[in-house]
């Protein structure tokens, strides 16, 4: 096998491909990037077994030939390159060494066969549609910090992606939960999307998609079944298995009875909120005490004393006092586009709504604390 490609290419493939491979893998052909060549260039894969990157780069082929080489150890020699270099690839045959030279420099690999590589990218799909970059990142970005971490409620650990159903309107919605908080978020399901079956999207998938989403603006092609899903950005392809499992009807835990309701500037609040929690540090608790147009943010600190300030609201119910995770509800409040948002209470007890008021199809819930 033998190449020559250009740095910059390079470059970017590979800082899309290594991020998959873990750096510590029972199976060390896992932490290897396959480099097959065509006509011309070359495909880079790398995967992990539950998800998988590939991508074209133009090259100029001398020699056709596939293998698979250390993927970080590849980025890190690519990366301290100078800028504008041509790269020469050349298998040796005899000692199975990847050798690399770019002016001066001079590096040699170690390589495994890549007749051997995984692939979960093989299978039939059911549903194929396209979804304007734009909306995908919208739907990951309202939802994914609400993703749960607990691997013991595995299947939290990412977005469930399912059609429903909105005034007789038909909608592509994302919801993601950690059981503390949820977000939801929709979007005008895509011609080819009828009848797909509700999937659970990975977190890892999920962080991966969030990074080649920074760099698109046309629309993706979305190919899923039950048991993966496959975006694909022109000539890089992302595919994902899926959790497998029931995702909780969260319908259910969605007040519709909440009938105090408060409006308020979202920046301001946060400006507010970050302000007073510089004494909850331990609990991580503030109280928001509702009043006539206005609300009081304090915490207190046995140790360390205490925190209060106010801000003007729209509010015109009773009066009310509840405590929140004020991490949780910074994380909310930032997902807020328009300015206003609109909180609605029960008690406080009871589970708060929170609706970014310029765009209805968002919606957040926020479990209360005891304080």
């Amino acid at each position: 096998m033998k190449f020559i490609i250009e740095r910059a290419a390079l470059l970017k493939s590979l800082s899309h491909v290594q991020n998959v491979v873990e750096r510590r893998h029972t199976n060390p052909l896992l932490s290897n990037v396959k480099i097959t060549t065509t006509d011309d260039g070359i495909i880079l894969n790398a995967t992990d077994n539950e998800l998988e990157v590939s991508e074209k780069i133009t090259a100029k082929i001398e020699v056709a030939g596939s293998i698979t080489a250390p993927a970080h150890k590849l980025y890190e020699i690519v990366r301290k390159l100078p800028e504008g270099a041509e790269i020469e690839f050349v298998l040796n045959s005899e000692n199975n060494q990847l050798k690399l030279s770019a002016g001066r420099s001079r590096f040699s690999l170690a390589t495994m066969p890549g007749e051997d590589f995984p692939s979960i990218a093989e299978g039939e799909m059911t549903h194929h549609f396209l979804l304007k970059a734009n909306d995908l990142r919208d739907l990951i970005d309202r939802t994914s910090f609400a993703v749960s971490t607990e691997e013991t409620r595995f299947y939290l650990n990412g977005i469930y992606l399912h059609q429903a159903t909105v005034k007789e309107n038909q909608v592509l919605r994302a919801v993601a939960t950690d059981g503390h908080r949820l977000a939801c978020a929709e979007t005008v399901l895509p011609d080819g999307a009828e009848n797909m079956p509700g999937i659970i999207v990975p977190r890892k998938a999920i962080g991966e998609l969030s990074k080649l989403l920074t760099e698109e603006n046309d629309d993706i092609q979305i190919d899923l079944s039950t048991y993966k899903i496959r975006f694909t950005f022109g000539d890089l392809i992302l595919t994902s298995l899926l959790i497998e499992g029931t995702y909780p009807d969260y319908e259910r835990v969605i007040p519709t009875e909440n009938d105090k309701v408060m409006e308020v500037d979202s920046q301001a609040l946060i400006v507010v909120v970050d302000r007073v929690s510089s004494l909850s540090e331990k609990s991580k608790a503030v109280r928001l005490s509702l009043s006539k147009d206005l609300v009081k943010v304090s915490a207190a600190n046995a140790e360390e004393g205490s925190a209060e300030d106010e801000l003007e609201v729209k509010y015109s119910a009773d009066p009310i006092d509840i405590g929140f995770n004020y991490m949780y509800l910074e994380d909310v409040l930032k997902q807020i586009k328009g300015g206003l948002v609109q909180i609605s209470f029960l008690d406080s007890a009871s589970p708060t709504v929170l609706t970014d008021m310029s765009d209805p199809s968002v919606l957040f819930v926020l479990m209360p604390m005891r304080v």
